[in-house]
């Protein structure tokens, strides 16, 4: 099955569509999301539908935004006034339900298997100015009570606490599960004597089966006295792996099979990454008993969590109500997708990484707040992106080109310009001497100028070059006008300074490099880009700089050559 021209063109008219909103040619991802969005016909040919969307996107790249106005006018121009007329969304975040004299406490709890993703980014930046709003404290607490499925890494801990600060969402308090696992026993022996739980010796198969038939398994009975007595052999190591669970008891005939008598420690003889643990301990709590525990001692009143946790919700609710506690106040928010990465998971990226797919955590392919700061995603870019998308049930599918736009806003005025060219071709000139030009820093802020040499060869993208025949009138931006005068080798005449004659004569304006450049490597999520920049490139390290035709990167090295990562356009 093939697209069809009423395909293409409803392609193309979201690509006009969403270039006429930002201002610039689209990402494939934002262009992917809304076509499938919008055309469920389409979905099922996803191979098929990419590679026609990237001719057409490469098309209007080539076009000035006016062009892209007047196509759009004639194709849609009911999608130029849905972009006039569409009322935008209520952006921030909604008020808390706060009590009057309460201090607002919120948390965010990763497990720290892998540095912060965006993914787990929104829960920073949310809680943190929620925090800030109402003058509350922000705890970070490490839920890392899982030594074996989701193994912590010992780098991570410092990431993310490294991460928040960046984010401008610095912790009142940090806390690490596992440095409390007595306070979890403590807990679990209490609710023992209460006989609301007991240690369960059934496999997960035949206790499936009674939970499945609403029935008692043969444990459940079982006095407090002897489920102690199971307990502190459990404690003791006694038991193997899997063998014995501690349970709490909730209602066996819930409507909900997830509510009924659900795990709240098993056994693992794995010893933990983090030294001062090691093998202390081979009775590790659950996340639904460690959570509920902590959110009461560390007085929490306020979470926010996933809608597909909503279970754990009620799970908890049944220790709170034994130990005689007062829920916090929760509130829901739905998924976020991200166009460009789709669903990806923390501990395949870190198979990936381990398997060399991957440079590192800092990959620029990545979604990791890592890969972001050396980009030269800032951080305010990225806390308002989160608190303008808010806290709401409904999942939520964005492209980052959202966020992009938010960071170029800041990195705009701030960005000095210079030339990189990319896989650069020499073009000798005739009837010109050697001189200096002295481009400007920046198009529209006072930052003075580069100093650039110029002999009788300069570099031009080949992507450039390409293009040129015998006859062909260019301009070298900020230098002067050439005509091609042989193409192998490739040879121009200089033909004046005027750039008056570069709009009469409708010549295309390109970038170009000198023969004394330094090397360039910009390392982005679509590949590596070599060339030549100039050479006050080096002045620049740890900075944000604009590639001009190519776009913002931050430089990242700056000794035999320049080594970039890529920002955004």
């Amino acid at each position: 099955m093939t697209l069809t021209d009423d395909d293409k063109k409803t392609i193309e008219k979201y690509a006009l569509q969403n270039a006429v909103k930002y201002g610039q040619a689209p990402q494939i991802g934002a262009v992917m999301g809304r076509v499938m969005g919008e055309c469920a016909h389409l979905r099922p040919m996803a191979k098929e539908v990419g590679p026609v969307i990237q001719e057409i996107l490469a098309e209007v790249a080539r076009e000035t935004p006016e062009q892209w106005q007047a196509r759009l006018e004639a194709i849609a121009p009911e999608l130029i006034e849905e972009l006039n007329t569409k009322k935008e969304p209520d952006k921030g975040l909604k008020a808390l339900d706060v009590e009057e004299g309460q201090q607002v406490v919120m948390r965010f709890a990763p497990n720290p298997n892998g540095p912060p993703t965006l993914g787990s980014t929104r829960g920073i930046v949310v809680n943190s100015e929620y925090v800030k709003k109402y003058g509350g404290k922000f705890i970070i607490r490490f839920d890392d009570t899982d030594p074996q499925t989701k193994r912590p890494m010992l780098e991570a801990y410092d990431w993310y606490v490294d991460d928040c600060k960046w984010l401008g969402a610095d912790p009142d308090e940090i806390v690490i599960a596992s440095d409390r696992i007595p306070m979890y026993y403590d807990y679990a022996r209490k609710l023992i004597e209460m006989g609301k739980a007991y240690v369960c010796f059934c496999d997960g198969a035949d206790f499936k089966k009674f939970k499945d038939a609403k029935e008692a398994c043969p444990h459940r009975d079982v006095s407090p006295q002897e489920n102690l007595m199971h307990w502190d052999k459990m404690l003791a190591g006694e038991y193997e792996e899997k063998s014995a669970v501690l349970r709490i008891k909730t209602d066996i005939t819930h409507k909900d099979p997830a509510l009924r008598d659900f795990g709240a420690f098993r056994i693992v003889k794995v010893p933990h990454p983090r030294p001062e643990v090691d093998d202390k301990y081979c009775v590790w709590p659950l996340l639904d008993f460690e959570g509920a525990i902590e959110d009461h001692e560390l007085g929490m009143t306020h979470i926010i969590r996933g809608k597909d946790l909503m279970d754990s919700e009620k799970r908890q609710t049944y220790i709170y109500n034994y130990l005689g506690w007062k829920y916090p106040k929760t509130t829901h928010w739905g998924r976020v997708k991200m166009h460009e990465f789709g669903k990806f998971s923390t501990s395949l990226l870190r198979k990936s990484i381990e398997d060399g797919e991957y440079s590192g955590w800092d990959d620029p392919r990545l979604p990791t707040l890592r890969a972001m700061r050396r980009r030269g995603i800032l951080p305010e870019a990225i806390r308002k992106f989160f608190i303008e998308m808010g806290v709401g049930e409904t999942d939520i599918s964005i492209s980052m080109d959202t966020l992009y736009a938010e960071n170029r806003k800041l990195v705009d005025p701030i960005a000095n310009r210079y030339f990189f060219v990319w896989d650069p071709v020499e073009i000798e000139i005739t009837d010109s001497e050697a001189c200096t030009v002295n481009p400007s820093l920046h198009p529209t802020e006072d930052r003075g100028c580069r100093e650039i040499e110029v002999a009788d060869k300069v570099y031009i993208c080949s992507e450039d070059a390409e293009k040129l025949q015998v006859g062909s009138k260019l301009r070298l931006k900020d230098l002067f006008n050439l005509e091609v005068t042989s193409i192998e080798p490739l040879q121009a005449k200089h033909i004046g300074d005027s750039i008056e004659s570069v709009k009469k004569e409708k010549m295309k304006i390109i970038h170009w490099a000198p023969m004394d450049g330094i090397p360039v490597r910009v390392l982005s999520p679509d590949g590596e880009f070599t060339g030549i920049g100039e050479k006050q490139v080096t002045t620049e390290l740890d900075k944000i700089v604009q590639f001009e035709r190519f776009g913002f990167c931050r430089i990242d090295s700056v000794d035999s050559e320049v080594v970039a990562y890529y920002t955004h356009k």
